[in-house]
């Protein structure tokens, strides 16, 4: 049994200076990791991949999937075999959560029989269901914050900036775990604003002008939204602010009109819930760069799991090579990216993505044709009509219960006739994609209550009505 009479103590918890030699922080990451060769990262993954094999063993979850799989302990023995063993998705993440919440059997976790460490819960941040809840160790949550403060290097912040996150604060993970990367690993200062739910977009923007925030932390559509109050309602140019970079997860929103709207560089960054930073771009904006000491990501056909070409899109596999807790062996993320081709300026060996160009769990097949709601968002924003807001709404209709999508977008001004910017949004989208959708505009506001631009991080873009 445990002994639950003595808390465990956080900084007792870890080797620090072992820690940071193993997973060198900011600066330090970009003179030695950040620069191995390909070789010399390819044995480093081997052999912490075979670690945490190790551990995979030991979790229920791993021995249940392999084992109905005919896999055995040696059938694995370098990253070479990885292909060899079955991948799973987010459906079944949380099944095992499903059989013992909060902990699953991914976690591993048993608070009648193991020893108390000092843990964190955080989840996804799904705007439908119960939020999927995830508990990190301390090397865990730890590596997550040294690969946060790297990215945060990488991007321009050095220390007394001050930073303003405009992430939801609750129990999604974004907004705490930059947070914590920000305090312990940049020296910059966290101005923790939250979305707008959490502290209203003018106020946001007061606290902007008045602490004289560097960067900024959210997601474009936000970011965006921001700008445009500035410009449109104080009547203020943006760029007076100074910020001097945004911080995002890009996708396929226009990098271009935001740096433009801000006068600020705009980096992108590939996170989850479960992994924390994955990859981030560099001061060169060409590629995100894999922290390949803490991750190795495969590219694959969705259908066929075999890997795609180099430079061609397919959905990101993640295996870490640090958790201890919830280790991810092969865990299919839905997310579409593909390895950025060609070398990086700053000279670095490791992989690079691409931009996020959507989840394929929100691919919809229209007449044949695959439609992605962030294709359709990057055909809205380039609109010098429209704010970029838009909804995709999908359901049945007909006998054949034929699938009918519907887009939704705001117009910057109410007075413009709505009826031709309706036709003209529809012919560009079907010369764009292939495919007929139905268009309604909107005025500034009136899709805030189903995208939840102004109430959490997480913006809705697919509203599905199919039964």
């Amino acid at each position: 049994m445990n002994d639950l009479s003595k808390a465990p103590y956080y900084y007792q918890s870890l080797d620090f200076q072992k820690l940071w030699l193993d997973y060198p922080p900011g600066k330090d990451y970009l003179g030695s990791a950040f620069l191995l060769s390909a070789d010399e990262i390819h044995d480093m993954q081997n052999s912490r991949f075979l670690h945490q094999m190790q551990r995979a063993w030991q979790i229920p979850f791993y021995q249940r999937l392999w084992k109905t799989k005919g896999i055995e302990a040696n059938d694995i023995r370098s990253l070479d075999d990885l292909t060899l063993l079955p991948s799973f998705s987010v459906h079944d993440l949380r099944d095992s959560i499903e059989r013992n919440p909060p902990w699953g059997d991914l976690i591993n976790i048993d608070p009648n029989s193991d020893q108390p460490m000092p843990m964190v819960l955080q989840t996804s941040g799904g705007t439908t269901g119960l939020p999927r809840p995830m508990i990190y160790s301390p090397i865990d949550r730890e590596i997550m914050n040294i690969n946060t403060g790297r990215r945060l290097y990488m991007q321009g912040v050095r220390p007394f900036d001050v930073i303003q996150v405009m992430l939801s604060l609750g129990l999604s993970n974004g907004g705490f775990l930059v947070r914590e990367g920000i305090w312990k690993y940049s020296g910059a200062i966290p101005v923790m604003t939250g979305s707008g739910a959490q502290t209203p977009t003018n106020r946001q923007i007061e606290i902007m002008r008045a602490w004289k925030s560097k960067h900024l932390i959210g997601f474009p559509a936000y970011i965006r939204k921001v700008g445009q109050v500035i410009q449109d309602q104080l009547g203020m140019d943006p760029k007076e602010l100074k910020i001097k970079s945004l911080i995002l997860h890009l996708g396929v929103d226009d990098r271009a009109s935001l740096e433009e709207l801000w006068g600020a560089k705009v980096y992108d960054t590939y996170g989850t819930n479960e992994c924390g930073s994955l990859s981030a771009e560099c001061e060169y904006q060409n590629g995100s760069h894999i922290f390949e000491d803490s991750f190795f990501l495969e590219i694959l056909n969705s259908d066929t799991e075999q890997p795609v070409a180099h430079g061609e899109k397919g959905v990101v596999y993640q295996t870490t090579l640090f958790k201890h807790l919830a280790p991810l062996i092969r865990f299919n993320s839905n997310d579409i990216s593909a390895f950025a081709t060609g070398e990086c300026p700053c000279g670095s060996k490791h992989k690079r993505l691409n931009r996020i160009f959507g989840r394929s769990d929100n691919m919809i097949k229209l007449r044949g044709t695959n439609v992605f709601p962030e294709a359709i968002g990057s055909i809205i924003g380039l609109n010098k009509l429209c704010n970029g807001e838009f909804i995709c709404i999908v359901e049945n209709q007909g006998a054949n219960h034929e699938e009918k999508m519907t887009v939704e977008f705001e117009v910057l001004d109410e007075k413009l006739d709505k009826k031709e910017i309706e036709l003209n949004m529809a012919n560009q989208l079907k010369e764009s994609l292939g495919v007929k959708i139905q268009t309604i505009a909107k005025n500034l506001g009136d899709l805030d209550h189903l995208t939840g631009l102004s109430s959490q991080s997480k913006i809705r873009r697919l509203i599905d009505k199919r039964n």
